[in-house]
């Protein structure tokens, strides 16, 4: 398994690499009705299935063969399983969890095949098996009048990803990639999942992680500037790092470049056929699209380029032009200095030059009766104004600490920070979890989407 990491590092270096385009897209062509989703294996199932993209592995497997063929027709270094919501949290509109496993394992035994046809010695393909971000986020409450309460668990959501990590390496994926990430929080938790997965298994695959911007304010659907985002996954030291979904590629540029000045990894980004119109199509042709991408590659932001919502194989047929003619970003030319990063919704850089870090430490129970007085009351609405007063009087963390003997510390770490993180203006700094307890640091870290101390 460590030769494949090898051999995708080697030819990072060497070339500009292509990833596909969208399946939904691609999919949506066969105009599927409600019995061509259920096939025979789901003839009697309970739920509807019309839309449960994933299931067709089971019920459409010629069919997901077929698209991940005429991507590598294309010209295509690397195609994503069909597993984007295979995972137990998603399945459950569906009523199809308990075959999550089997799911994943079959996408990725498809794909495996396909890359296997059109794989050479000179242009190897390689399988990427796609995590998605399922249809929960562990940093935003779904209910407005409750903004603490969370529909799954940090450990709920890691649990799942294991599950579909385990169908995906079975299958044979050689690469992983958590992908299309509103909530880098989900993201730790596939993380996580990842690292627990390949020690158990005694392997390791090369590590994609792409975020992704929502709208133009150039922030995740969480919150997270590019520069948050990254130091808040780079540990995971994954092999490239990029952007894909949301947006088109002319507004993508200026993030991409952002990504490509600070990365001290390789750089992808597989942006949509632009934004989509009134009726729900996308309108970036692959000529239109491919003028962004090529200038993306001569200006070597890009190590790796594909295509997300509303891309087909004529799109990703173009890309591969354009990545032919330019090399690759050389990302080991720029200045590696290490400094000590930390980031909430946004960085925090300590510099040599920097002056006084100024650490709030009012939200501390040990340290201050009034923020112990209101969390013993259950008072949580005041004792965010507490944190909330010290970043306006200018703090550049805040610590929090629960330990007290007559608490539940690690449930007043856990209720206070998730109630943090949907206060941008908290939560735009980091968080110091301090506590001489390793369980309330744990809890702590479950509620943390920024890298925190």
């Amino acid at each position: 398994m460590t030769e494949k990491k090898t051999l995708l590092g080697n030819l990072l270096k060497e070339r500009i690499l292509v990833l596909d385009g969208a399946m939904g897209t691609m999919i949506q062509e066969y105009e599927f009705n409600e019995s061509d989703f259920r096939g025979d294996f789901f003839s009697k199932h309970n739920f509807d299935l019309k839309g449960n993209n994933d299931i067709l592995c089971i019920t459409k497997p010629k069919i997901i063969s077929k698209i991940h063929e005429k991507y590598l027709e294309s010209g295509c270094d690397i195609i994503e399983t069909n597993t984007f919501n295979a995972n137990r949290i998603s399945q459950a509109d569906y009523g199809t969890e308990e075959h999550c496993y089997e799911l994943n394992k079959k996408a990725a035994t498809l794909a495996k095949k396909a890359c296997k046809k059109y794989s050479v010695e000179d242009k190897p393909r390689f399988v990427a098996g796609a995590l998605g971000p399922t249809n929960k986020t562990l940093s935003i409450s779904p209910k407005v009048e409750d903004p603490g309460f969370r529909e799954v668990t940090f450990d709920e959501m890691r649990e799942s990803y294991e599950e579909q990590l385990n169908g995906l390496i079975d299958g044979g994926a050689d690469i992983i990639l958590i992908e299309t990430i509103f909530d880098t929080l989900n993201a730790k938790a596939a993380i996580v999942a990842v690292k627990k997965v390949f020690r158990k298994k005694n392997i390791e695959l090369p590590l994609i992680i792409s975020g992704t911007i929502t709208d133009l304010s150039g922030r995740t659907l969480s919150g997270q500037t590019v520069e948050a985002f990254w130091t808040s996954i780079k540990y995971a030291n994954p092999i490239c790092v990029g952007l894909n979904c949301a947006l088109g590629p002319a507004d993508l540029r200026p993030y991409v470049e952002k990504l490509s000045q600070i990365a001290t990894t390789n750089v992808h980004c597989y942006p949509n056929a632009g934004l989509p119109n009134e009726f729900g199509g996308y309108d970036e042709t692959p000529e239109s699209m491919c003028e962004h991408i090529e200038e993306w590659c001569q200006s070597g932001l890009v190590n790796i380029v594909g295509g997300c919502c509303g891309t087909n194989q004529h799109h990703i047929s173009h890309f591969v032009e354009a990545a032919e003619k330019n090399k690759p970003r050389n990302y080991n030319q720029k200045n590696n200095l290490e400094l000590s990063e930390f980031s909430g919704l946004e960085n925090f850089t300590i510099r040599p030059d920097s002056n006084f870090t100024m650490i709030g430490e009012r939200t501390n129970v040990t340290g201050s009766k009034k923020f112990s007085r209101l969390i013993k009351e259950e008072n949580y609405e005041d004792a965010l104004e507490v944190a909330l007063q010290q970043v306006e009087n200018g703090a550049n963390i805040i610590d929090i600490n629960m330990d007290e003997g007559l608490l539940n510390s690690e449930k007043c770490m856990s209720k206070l920070l998730n109630l943090i993180s949907v206060e941008p203006d908290i939560a735009k700094v980091p968080i110091m979890i301090d506590s001489s307890k390793w369980s309330v640091i744990q809890a702590g870290l479950k509620c943390v989407q920024g890298k925190a101390i």
